[in-house]
This record gives structure tokens, sequence and C-alpha cells, in this order.
């Protein structure tokens, strides 16, 4: 398996390079859909608001493309220079309201932690193994079963974390300085872009546009962060015998979308290949995905199959599988 690893390791370096020319076409081909559809938004409320909330669906999908491109720019690989990187994220993270700077640290550690089960808590859904939470009282094993509830993750615990928990650095217990600062200097531009349109078109207006594109978008963004490492056949591993090469492939799902849909999502379904490699631009992971058939075959998932995991909440350390709550009766 370890010579697999490293053989598939090796293939996924080939596409690290960046290509400025693809990365503003990806902007160009994001930035105006994106804006026109908020003015077809605007123009809607008008004529039906349930010609708006349709509307809201195309608009929450380009912002989760905006949030990929800014991801992108956190991992460095979007464009080849650092500073176009930092700052093209910066200023997509006023569109996706998740902090720049604060957000790629706690992602780095994610990428550095995940799949392991001694470095829980970085970035991912919280997982408990069948005896961490059969050895919880009865108010830990029913908060854990709320958290682990997808309906709570995408419509209330999502909108949460996105719109509140990240004005603060809450994350860590001692956050660094350019922690905060990423942090304040987000919501301090919230405050001058958004208070702005406030000013233009009204506060009811605003919040009848905002809150169905937010709450859409916060709840695909918590589904794809929950499938992309939450199915049957995921890996963990405690840490003496966690690699994190192996953890990346066969800890991530290949979420095989429509095409539509895997452009929407910027390309994040293959997401084993990222995580084997995360210096690979989103434009560039579809390319590595066909030039090797063999990572074609590994953690695929359907929709149908995905929506059929939605209920998986333990890792069983016996069969090394994710298993549900119905599995302890």
């Amino acid at each position: 398996m370890t010579g697999k690893v490293e053989q598939l390791s090796r293939h996924c370096l080939n596409y690290r390079t960046s290509d400025a020319t693809q990365a503003v076409i990806q902007l160009i081909t994001t930035f105006i859909p994106f804006l026109l559809l908020c003015v077809a938004m605007y123009q809607s409320l008008e004529l039906s608001y349930a010609l708006t909330l349709l509307l809201a669906v195309p608009t929450a999908g380009l912002t989760i493309r905006i949030f990929i491109m800014q991801h992108d720019c956190g991992h460095g690989s979007f464009f080849a220079s650092n500073k176009a990187n930092d700052w093209t994220g910066r200023i997509l993270s006023v569109f996706t309201i998740t902090p720049y700077n604060y957000w790629r640290r706690l992602h780095a550690l994610h990428h550095a932690s995940s799949s392991n089960l001694d470095k829980r808590g970085y970035g991912d859904i919280d997982t408990l193994t069948v005896s961490e939470y059969q050895a919880r009282g009865f108010w830990g094993r029913l908060g854990y079963r709320i958290y682990r509830n997808p309906l709570f993750l995408m419509f209330i615990g999502g909108p949460l974390h996105f719109a509140l928990l990240q004005r603060l650095p809450l994350a860590f217990k001692k956050p660094s300085l350019s922690m905060w600062l990423s942090v304040m200097g987000l919501n301090l531009s919230m405050v001058i872009v958004y208070g702005a349109l406030i000013a233009y078109i009204g506060a009811a207006d605003f919040f009848k546009l905002a809150i169905p594109v937010a709450m859409l978008s916060s709840a695909i963004g918590i589904w794809l962060f929950y499938i992309q490492h939450q199915f049957e056949d995921t890996h963990w591993a405690h840490e003496d015998e966690w690699d994190r090469k192996s953890a990346a492939l066969y800890g991530s799902s290949y979420y095989r979308l429509p095409k539509l849909l895997q452009w929407f999502t910027g390309n994040i379904g293959i997401h084993h290949v990222h995580h084997l490699c995360s210096a690979i631009p989103n434009y560039r992971l579809q390319e590595c995905l066909d030039d090797e058939p063999e990572l074609k075959t590994i953690n695929i998932l359907t929709i149908r199959e995905s929506l059929a995991y939605a209920n998986l909440s333990l890792w069983d350390e016996e069969s090394k599988k994710l298993v549900p709550f119905s599995a302890l009766a």
C-alpha cells in the first residue's frame, strides 16, 4: 500500500504549476455571473420574492466557487505569486465572510492532522470513536447527537459558524496578532462594504437578498466539509500508526459530481487528490485525476451514496469504519 501511495503522490507533484491565465479566467467567469445575479435578485424583489429565492440558488453556488478560489489562495496554489494569492484571498474573503489569514492557518492544521485520532479538532466535523461516545454521560451523548444531526450541521451550525463564530479567532487558545488582524480586518471591511450596500438599498432589502444566499451557501459548504471525510470506509489512525499521505488519500473522498455541480464547487470533490497534494490549483485537479486511472477508483462517492452516509457519526476502531448510532443498539 505504501508503494502505491508514494507512486500516486509523485504523480500529483507534476500538477502543482499555477497558471495565471486560468486563474484570471476563473475569476472573470465567476464574478461576472455572480454580480449579474446579485443585480437580478435585487430587481426581482419588485416582481416576486419566490423568483428572488430561485435566483439565490445559483448565486449561492457561485459563492461556493469564490470560497474555493480563496481556499486555493490560502494554499498558495491559485497564482504562482504569494503576494497575488494573499491579496486575492483577502479580497475574496469579503464575499465569503471568512477571514483569510486566520482560516489559512486553521486549514493548514487540518491538512497536517487529517484522520489523526490524536490530533482532531482542526477544520473538520468533530468525530468521536464508539468508545469515546459510550464513555460520555447522558448530556454529553445528547449534545453530540444534536451536533452530528445533518440538519443541525447544515442549517444551524453552518450559518452560526460563518456569520458569528468567525468574527473572533475562537479556534485557538492563544491566537497570534496576525490572526486577530485577519479577523478584525475582515470585520471592518464587512462593516464598510455591507454598510454601504445597506445605506444604498435599505436594510430590509439587503437582508432579503443576503440571508437566503448565506444560508444556502453555508449549508452547501458544510455538506462538502462533511462528505469529504465522513464516509463509511474513511481512514482514521492514532499518531503511532498515522501517515500523512495514506491519511490524505484514503481519508478523503472522490465526490463524483455532475459536471455543472463540479464547476460550481471548483473541483473540490476530487478531495483525495487535493489532500495528497494541496499545491495543485483547483483548475488542474481534473487533469491530474484523468492522467492517473488509479485515482479514479479510490473512495468514489455519488450524490445518492453520499446521502446514505449522512447518518454515520462514530468511528468504530474495531471494524475500521464510520458507523451510525444505531450500530450501538
